[in-house]
């Protein structure tokens, strides 16, 4: 799940996306309204958190556009204002949830699960393509009887892999949605990861193949017999 935090607080950004980070969210960070818009018009994202209280344009203005725009994506609204008819306003603007600060990391987590399960498009815990089963809640990949454990950046690129086990996707593909666009990782480290996964799909004899094409990932595939 890749979420966009916009907080213009430095230490509570920084704060949010570890805390995000930290469960396995994929996470972009900005720090005013405009970035917030021009980053969640691309419809990358399967959540936004927004900060009420932004410089340059507030996340009502924000939130307001990208509805105009015809962008569905769920928001939360983060905000240290209590009163009802400022709540009002939020969720009138298109927010899906309103969360008032200070509050717990735990709620934090409860809301924004909730609001991704409200989504148009639920993602169901239990992935399946080819045989293989890929668990969102503990991050195991299974056939049959046996499974595996998958490391975060494996779960995002497995994943990646099995919604789309019917097409292509390129290495920039993996390095925005997994790795972020302001990221400074080289694109070899996707190589590094996707060996790793095959390795494991060897491990538990899954009949299927990731097939490498120049520049890009060929989905995964049931194997050939002979």
């Amino acid at each position: 799940m890749r979420l966009l935090i916009a907080e213009d607080d430095p230490k509570l950004l920084k704060s949010l996306r570890h805390i995000f980070e930290s469960n396995q969210y994929i996470v972009d960070a900005v720090s005013n309204g405009s970035d917030a818009l021009s980053y969640s018009e691309t419809e990358e994202y399967d959540g936004l958190i927004l900060d009420i209280m932004m410089p340059g344009m507030d996340a009502l203005a924000v939130l307001k556009k990208l509805r105009e725009r015809g962008v569905t994506t769920p928001a939360l609204f983060l905000t240290a204002r209590t009163e009802v008819s400022q709540r009002v306003e939020g969720l009138d603007a298109g927010a899906d949830d309103y969360l008032p600060k200070p509050f717990s990391t735990a709620e934090l987590l409860a809301r924004v699960r909730a609001m991704l399960r409200r989504k148009d498009n639920y993602v169901p815990d239990l992935l399946s393509a080819c045989g293989l089963t890929l668990n969102r809640s503990t991050y195991e990949l299974s056939l049959g009887d046996s499974s595996c454990a998958l490391s975060g950046r494996e779960f995002q690129i497995m994943e990646m892999l099995m919604e789309r086990s019917s097409f292509i996707v390129t290495t920039e593909e993996f390095m925005s949605h997994i790795w972020g666009w302001n990221s400074e990782a080289d694109v070899s480290v996707v190589w590094v990861h996707i060996s790793n996964i095959r390795k494991k799909l060897a491990a538990l004899g899954a009949p299927v193949e990731i097939r490498f094409i120049r520049g890009a990932v060929g989905g995964i595939r049931r194997d050939r017999p002979g």
